[in-house]
Parts: structure tokens; C-alpha cells; sequence
């Protein structure tokens, strides 16, 4: 998994400036999906619907670094009462941060680094570093001194070998050897923070792009962020605003996300060429995919937190040699759909809580399979998020920054998207006429029939959703 990756930042999916040949690769032998979405356009919520099966309102983690309710079971701890071994490196993302919390949440081999400094305290990576690295004095997120005008201005301090990139997949491949070798069927999680801002690559990477011009999405003026319903002004505006970016530091952020991303890539072919070294590659379900887009400051904004398609849309490959049969499935499919999946393709019974609906049938073959027509995602926005002087917290009766009801929901089937809030603002964007979602029609009286119908959805997706948790199947007493 990576963190913040969009879907078009993938030569598989379509790009052809960016360089990913080992993910094109695996995307060659996978089911590619063209059409799957996040529940939440947020790293934690989005994590815990991943492991889970489940929608943010159902296993109720709707914000950052906020614990999963307790009842909530997950991905590793089904797989451990399976027999599987279970191992995680890199960027988890569960609270409390702790090795001990990730032992107690199902996973037996544990190494953590969730790239924020706040949890550096509990980081396996910050600790490898200051024993390995000449440079462990600097901060893993310093830029290089001295960088030459016309140069990369996003060049890290320190050394490619001791990135967390590398070291995510440096640690990796060493799980993947040690569990290989016991014949028990293993899940592991291997997670990198990039390609998340801030932006930052190291030598070589950091010249990847050099000189390639990469299309920069549409300049936003305040007036057209303006027009936009409140809670999304809210976050757009929030702190520093980036939406009037100077345009050549937006043509580097492109570039050193590029770069992040190749970065990447070159790991996952290590990680690839390990798993065929253990003999068990053919036997394997790989999974590549991240917990949300990123906006690159389409419609002003930086990061996601919105309902726009860069920041919900995803890369989403299941490859299983033999039995996963390779191509692009146009289907829209949820990450709720990926545990029913695996369970599926495992012979383990799916938990009567889980909310996705299983694509064995449709990536195997076999059939069976009945197509989604919406796919669905909630957030908080704008996003709570607190710490320092970047306050932006919840308080009861008052909402978010003056946003009294911060929740929002999406709809999207084929051809529209409407993004509904609590306060009862709302977007309608036709994606067939505008897959740019430029023009609003949520306003037009010539289309309350079409919002009309998609908030009735909206609410039966609501009342329907949490049936196995509210009704029993039985009496506890006869």
C-alpha cells in the first residue's frame, strides 16, 4: 500500500510521462480496476474500511490518529484464527501508534513508521536510521542545503539507502524470506508513507523528471473556490491556501511526486523478485493499492479530505497466477470489497459484518459476480485536525470552524456524483459530460428530479447498510 497516491500516477492506468515499469508489470498479470473508490478520502477512516469490509459510519472511525472502536475486528486477526502468520511494515496507522497496540490488533511481526514526527517516538524506521545513518542527526524531512537554482528544490538531505521508502522495503523482503520458510500461509502488510507530501526525493530521483513538463491542473481563483459549498471552502482556505501556488514550485511538486512514486516502484520489483526467490510467488494473492488521491491543487486544493475524483478514485491490483484472470475491469467497486475478496479466494468464511461484496467471481472467472451501480464515501469536512497552532477541532453545538454539521456523504454511479452536507448544501457533477466535475448542478431546478433520486439512494444506503449489526439473528433466550 502507499499513502496519497492518485489514480492517473501509474503508466498502467494510462500515464505516459510517469515511470513505473515493476507496478506495469504487475499490473499486467492483474485484475487492474479502473473504477474503485475510497469510503473516505482520509488516511485513517480509509485504513480501517480496508481492514475491516466495512463503511467509516459503521466501524465509526471518522478522523486521524482516533482509535477503531474496540468491537471492530480486523484483516490480521481473522487471518491469525485462520493460521496465518501476519507481519506489517511501515506506515499502519492505527491508535494508539504502538508495536504493542499492532501485536494486540492481530499482527504477530511488527515494524512501524508512520512518517509524522509525533509518532516518531514509537518508529522501528526512526530507530534503524540513528543506527545506520551518517547523517541520523538531520531530520528525515530536511531538504538538502545548497540546492542550485533550476535544480530540484525538493532534493532530500539524506541518502536513497536510508530513505523510509528503502527501508520499508528493505524490511520487507526480510519478512517475506523469514515467513516464507514456514510452511503456514502468511498475510503481510507492507505500507510506504510516500507518495504523501511534504514533497521530498532523494539523489537520483530527484533528477528523475528533470526538464519533462508535466500538465498542471487549471489555476483557481478565490472567486471560483467561492462558489463552492461552505464545509469545502473551509477546507480549501484552511491555514496557508495554496491555490494561487506559484505555477514552476507546482511543476516540482509534480515532479518529486513522480519521483516518490518511481521511488516506490523500484521497491515493489525488489519485493517481487524476493516473493519468486521464496518459491511461493505462484501460490500468492498480491494486492497493490493506497488508502486515497491526492489533489495536486486541482480545484485549488493541496492533500484530499473532498469528494473530487482525484482524491476518491484509486490504482487497485489483485494479481494470483492462474487463478485472477489479468485486465482492465471497468466495474465500480468499493474498498469494502477487497476482504470479502480475499476470504473468498482463501476458502475463509466472510464475517456476517462485512459490508463489500466479494469480485472472486468476476476477477476469477467463474461468474457470479453482481456489478455495483453506486459506490459510496463519507467524510468529516472540513477535517478535524488539531495539534500546534493548526487547530481545527470539533466542538459540540458549533461543528468545525463555523461548518455546524461537517458530515458529508457521496453517491457516484457510472455517469453522476453528488457530494451531499449536513448543512444540506450539495454538488451533482455529470461525469459524462463533465469528467472535470467544473460545473455544479446541484442548483439547477432542471435537475432536482436526478438529485432527488440520488439523496433517496443515499439514505437507503444508510438505513440498509448496518442491518447484521442491528438485527439479530436470533433471540439470546427461548
Amino acid at each position: 500500500m502507499t499513502d496519497q497516491h492518485r489514480f492517473d500516477c501509474l503508466g498502467a492506468n494510462g500515464n505516459p510521462i510517469i515511470q513505473t515499469p515493476n507496478l506495469d508489470r504487475l499490473a499486467a498479470r492483474s485484475a487492474n480496476f479502473q473504477n474503485a473508490f475510497v469510503q473516505a478520502p482520509v488516511c485513517v477512516p480509509s485504513r480501517a474500511t480496508w481492514f475491516t469490509g466495512r463503511y467509516p459510519h459503521s466501524h465509526r472511525n471518522r478522523v486521524n490518529y482516533t482509535p477503531l472502536d474496540p468491537r471492530e475486528k480486523i484483516l490480521p486477526q481473522y487471518l491469525q484464527e485462520a493460521g496465518y502468520q501476519t507481519g506489517s511494515v511501515g506506515k499502519l496507522h492505527l491508535y494508539p501508534p504502538t508495536a504493542e497496540h499492532a501485536r494486540e490488533s492481530g499482527f504477530d511481526r511488527v515494524l512501524l513508521n508512520d512518517g509524522v514526527r509525533a509518532t516518531d517516538e514509537w518508529s522501528d524506521y526512526v530507530t534503524w536510521r540513528q543506527e545506520n545513518d551518517p547523517l541520523a542527526p538531520l531530520s528525515y524531512r530536511t531538504i538538502a542545503p545548497n540546492i542550485e537554482p533550476g535544480r530540484n528544490p525538493y532534493r532530500m538531505a539524506i541518502a536513497d539507502e536510508f530513505t523510509e521508502t528503502s527501508w520499508v522495503g528493505l524490511e520487507t523482503r526480510r519478512f517475506l524470506k523469514e515467513m516464507s520458510v514456514d510452511a503456514r500461509p502468511f498475510f503481510l502488510f507492507s505500507s510506504f508513507f510516500q507518495p504523501h507530501s511534504p514533497f521530498l526525493a532523494p539523489e537520483p530521483f530527484d533528477r528523475m523528471y528533470d526538464g519533462v513538463e508535466i500538465p498542471l491542473p487549471e489555476a483557481r481563483s478565490l472567486e471560483d473556490i467561492q462558489q463552492l459549498p461552505e464545509p469545502l471552502q473551509k477546507l480549501i482556505l484552511r491555514f496557508t491556501p495554496k491555490y494561487d501556488m506559484d505555477r514552476e514550485l507546482l511543476q516540482w511538486a509534480y515532479r518529486t511526486y513522480y519521483a516518490s512514486v518511481s521511488q516506490i516502484d523500484r521497491e515493489v520489483g525488489k519485493i517481487l523478485d524476493a516473493l519468486e526467490e521464496t518459491g511461493r510467488a505462484d501460490e500468492t494473492i498480491v494486492v497493490f493499492s493506497t488508502d486515497h488521491g491526492d489533489q495536486m491543487l486541482e480545484h485549488g486544493l493541496m492533500g484530499k479530505n473532498c469528494f473530487f475524483e482525484a482524491s476518491v478514485k484509486i490504482p487497485f491490483l489483485i494479481s494470483w497466477p492462474g487463478r485472477v484472470k489479468p485486465g482492465k475491469y471497468e466495474e465500480l467497486v468499493e474498498t469494502t470489497d477487497l476482504l470479502p475478496t480475499l476470504f473468498e479466494l482463501c476458502g475463509i468464511k466472510e464475517p456476517a459484518a462485512c459490508q463489500g461484496r466479494s469480485l472472486a467471481g468476476l476477477i476469477s472467472g467463474e461468474g457470479g459476480y453482481e456489478p455495483r451501480d453506486a459506490v459510496f464515501s463519507e467524510n468529516v469536512v472540513p477535517e478535524v485536525i488539531t495539534g500546534g497552532s493548526r487547530e481545527f477541532y470539533f466542538e459540540k453545538g458549533k461543528g468545525i470552524k463555523g461548518v455546524r454539521h461537517p458530515e458529508a456523504k457521496m453517491i457516484r454511479t457510472e455517469r453522476w456524483k453528488m457530494n451531499f452536507y449536513g448543512g444540506g448544501e450539495g454538488e451533482l457533477y455529470d461525469l459524462e459530460n463533465d469528467p472535470g466535475e467544473k460545473r455544479n448542478l446541484y442548483p439547477d431546478p432542471a435537475h432536482a428530479k436526478t438529485v432527488n433520486e440520488l439523496k433517496d439512494r443515499l439514505l437507503r444506503w444508510l438505513m440498509t447498510a448496518d442491518e447484521t449489526d442491528q438485527i439479530a439473528p436470533r433471540w439470546l433466550v427461548g
